[in-house]
């Protein structure tokens, strides 16, 4: 769990014992931070020379102790606490910690991690001459370890006692290198204990957070693992590689041609030896562990390099290389999945000027569903398979991802093209650890049906917004089938698939309208004995179909049920995904309500289970012309051109609720700009999208000033019907991180009499990038902006 809340640093008297980087930083980070500003240094500290006997063994601190707001220090050199007083950085201090802990309020314990017994053991000794309240921290990188120290000196962890680890150093060392901005940006990870007091855990949390740093909690096992592999066996390895090379006769000629990639790699090689040695011994169950894990994958990949097995290494390879790519984005705070581990994303805003127009010719990314199943039937495949036109957008890429974390090898995306080389029907292997399916609610459920039928355990889990959505729906049928599915409170994600289970074909009923249901159910059902059938009350998209009968499986149907029999296989096909109706839609609305519009969207499907968009804006009015028909993969795909011309409001006929399900957000945007009332029944779905879309899609009518009226199925919309000039007002609208919600009330700008203001807009990317340029490029006046949080 992240922290964003700065709490004010209230210390009397922080006491740092271990006076060198990491130390020493802290105290400059607090003193740029304005901690103790404007004091005097105590008589007989602040005029001290490296070596002078003020700060010998059994000094008493002077009187001047005990004022508001000191930072003092204690470490075994005397030297570095002169040079820590003299650069400002600290009152005074002492070689030993019984001259110093008088008052103390607040402990930071920043020696190695071998001498900590020792340290903790004379802390105990002297802690009844701190502060009654005193708080107690540390900045060690191996916390079980430590947390061991301290039961061995206090008989146990003390409430006060709130062990934490800054991720963050240099090669250097001593308070001289202390650096202010050590920690900007930086994580620090505190490990409390279930009863360790909030109130001493809420003042670890400032100090760090006066730094600059981002404040996390994890478990102790938790962060010894993570840290095992992230940064102690990096560590091992460029020591071991360096040691191995120097040790070479011609070591002088490696060295001498080595480029910047083994400069790069092997710079913390330079690092202290003697803090290393100390971490690999305290934590050294974790480090051997993860040293087990890269032997096993290095022999694997030596494996592979020996027999010329070039899909295995290419496997291997990409997943490095977008794994590498991912942990970028997560120093850099850039969306690709950044709220996975940990990463809050940051907060954007758009700021959308009234009116605009709309002209120009465009096409918009791939059909996101396409994009999921491509990948998703590429990898059972049998063969390579050639994706172009595929949506490089974080859903799709959270579904690529998974893949190859399962063990399946592929190349991009790059402009849109994607190869599969896809591992048949039981070819895929156990991920390490949950698969991640960031916002992708579509992902979610049909991996639900595809990972019921593999032999190994899964977990899919998401992005806060996901794990918010039922899952019962494909969970309760799958388990029909025979599936063993966990699902957390009220059917909602995680799901934990156990793996293994003899699936049967099933006859299913639908209880709604849904797409993913049915693909999830047929998915599963390639693994299952049998036939199984599914029956839709209403039509629903049909991709899943249509791609696997290009795969070479067959799907029958016979009026609102399809169904397959389990124990086919499949053939690796060309795809070229269609640009996806569901965001060509925000366009067309964009041009149907803009006075003189004139745009051509290209390339677009209009699969007849997709096109509800198109027959509900014709039944509005709305000058929507199909161009340039024709079929491409099995999918129809056309050029949509419109221009303006007024619309009304009509009563939705309920067959075409299900066939328009994601374009409602925007349909409703066209109602509030047509004459008369537009009235939606039926659509009860849509409570269960990313969010509640009925209700904030309400919201924000009413911030605009759009009168209208909620039912549990559906809205009737009051439209402002004119023909030049505003039809409502401006605003600020909560798009409760809901894509389609934030890209709707862009688009109603267009015809708003002030300024539109949308929060929360961070997950357009997840199915829509490039929203802002195409906006730009037609004529509307879009600008995105970091938002503070809480602002």
């Amino acid at each position: 769990m992240a922290s964003t809340v700065k709490r004010p640093v209230s210390e009397p008297r922080i006491l740092i014992v271990g006076l060198g980087l990491i130390g020493g930083s802290l105290a400059a980070a607090l003193r740029a931070a304005g901690f103790g500003a404007g004091k005097e240094p105590s008589a007989g500290f602040g005029a001290a020379k490296e070596g002078a006997a003020g700060f010998g063994a059994g000094k008493e601190p002077s009187a001047g102790f005990g004022a508001a707001q000191e930072i003092v220090a204690c470490d075994p050199y005397p030297g570095e606490i002169a040079r820590g007083v003299e650069m400002g950085l600290i009152d005074g201090g002492a070689t030993e910690l019984s001259s110093v802990i008088e008052g103390a309020s607040m402990v930071v314990l920043a020696v190695p991690v071998l001498a900590m017994r020792g340290v903790m053991v004379e802390l105990a000794r002297h802690l009844d001459r701190a502060a009654p309240d005193v708080v107690i921290t540390d900045v060690g990188s191996t916390k079980a370890a430590i947390r061991d120290c301290a039961l061995e000196a206090f008989g146990r962890v003390p409430p006060r006692l709130v062990l934490g680890h800054p991720i963050a150093g240099s090669e250097k060392s001593g308070v001289a290198a202390a650096n202010p901005e050590l920690y900007v940006n930086h994580k620090v990870i505190l490990t409390p204990e279930p009863d360790t007091d909030p109130v001493a855990l809420a003042r670890v949390r400032a100090i760090w957070e006066a730094s600059g740093a981002e404040v996390l909690e994890m478990a102790v096992e938790r962060h010894d693992q993570v840290l095992a592999r992230t940064s102690h066996l990096p560590h091992l390895l460029a020591f071991s590689l360096v040691d191995t090379l120097a040790r070479q006769d011609d070591r002088l000629e490696i060295f001498r041609y080595a480029a910047g990639g083994f400069r790069d790699f092997t710079r913390i090689a330079g690092s202290d030896p003697v803090m290393w040695r100390d971490i690999f011994i305290a934590n050294r169950e974790a480090v051997l562990a993860s040293l087990d894990d890269f032997e096993a994958g290095l022999a694997r990949l030596r494996r592979a390099v020996e027999g010329g097995d070039g899909d295995a290494m290419l496997a291997t390879f990409d997943r490095a290389s977008h794994a590498r790519h991912y942990f970028e984005s997560l120093l850099n705070k850039t969306s690709y999945q950044a709220e996975y581990q940990m990463q809050q994303q940051g907060k954007l805003r758009y700021r959308v000027s009234p009116g605009g127009s709309v002209t120009g010719r465009i096409r918009v990314p791939g059909d996101k569903s396409i994009s999921h199943r491509s990948i998703m039937l590429g990898a059972l495949a049998e063969g390579v398979t050639e994706v172009k036109g595929f949506l490089e957008g974080e859903d799709s890429l959270a579904t690529l991802q998974a893949f190859r974390e399962m063990g399946v090898a592929i190349e991009g995306p790059h402009q849109g093209r994607v190869t599969i080389h896809g591992v048949g029907m039981h070819g895929l292997k156990a991920p390490s650890g949950p698969l991640y399916v960031g916002n992708a609610g579509t992902a979610m459920r049909l991996f639900a049906g595809l990972l019921a039928g593999q032999a190994f355990d899964t977990e899919l889990t998401g992005d806060t917004s996901l794990t918010k959505r039922p899952m019962g729906r494909v969970a309760d049928p799958l388990r029909l089938m025979g599936a063993v599915i966990d699902t957390a409170e009220g059917g909602r994600p995680p799901l934990r698939i156990h793996g293994g289970r003899a699936l049967k074909g099933i006859t299913y009923d639908m209880p709604m309208a849904s797409a993913q249901v049915k693909s999830c159910l047929l998915l599963a059902g390639l693994y299952a004995e049998g036939e199984t059938r599914v029956r839709e009350p209403a039509p629903t998209r049909d991709h899943t179909e249509r791609m696997l009968a290009g795969f070479g499986y067959e799907v029958q149907r016979d009026g609102d049920t399809c169904w397959l029999s389990g124990g086919g296989r499949l053939t690796a096909a060309p795809i070229d995904v269609p640009s996806d109706i569901s965001s060509a839609t925000f366009f067309l609305v964009a041009a149907a309500i803009t006075p003189g519009a004139d745009l051509v969207l290209e390339h677009v499907g209009i699969n007849p289970t997709r096109i509800g968009v198109i027959n509900i804006l014709r039944l509005m009015g709305a000058d929507l012309r199909l161009e340039n028909e024709r079929e491409v993969g099995g999918e129809p795909v056309a050029d949509l051109h419109i221009r303006y011309a007024p619309l009304k409001g009509i009563d939705i006929p309920v067959e075409q609720v299900p066939l328009a399900i994601d374009e409602f957000p925007a349909l409703f945007i066209a109602a509030a700009n047509a004459r008369g009332t537009t009235r939606l029944r039926g659509a009860e779905e849509l409570r269960v999208k990313e969010s509640d879309r009925l209700q904030a899609m309400a919201d924000g009518l009413a911030a605009i000033g759009v009168e209208h009226r909620l039912y549990p199925d559906g809205i009737d919309i009051v439209g402002g019907g004119n023909a030049e000039g505003p039809n409502y007002g401006g605003g600020r609208i909560d798009s409760l991180e809901d894509h389609r919600i934030a890209m709707s009330f862009a688009i109603a700008a267009l015809r708003a009499g002030d300024e539109i203001v949308i929060d929360d807009c961070a997950n357009v990317a997840t199915s829509f990038p490039g929203f802002i340029d195409l906006a730009r490029r037609v004529g509307m006046a879009l600008e995105e902006e970091r938002a503070e949080e809480g602002a």
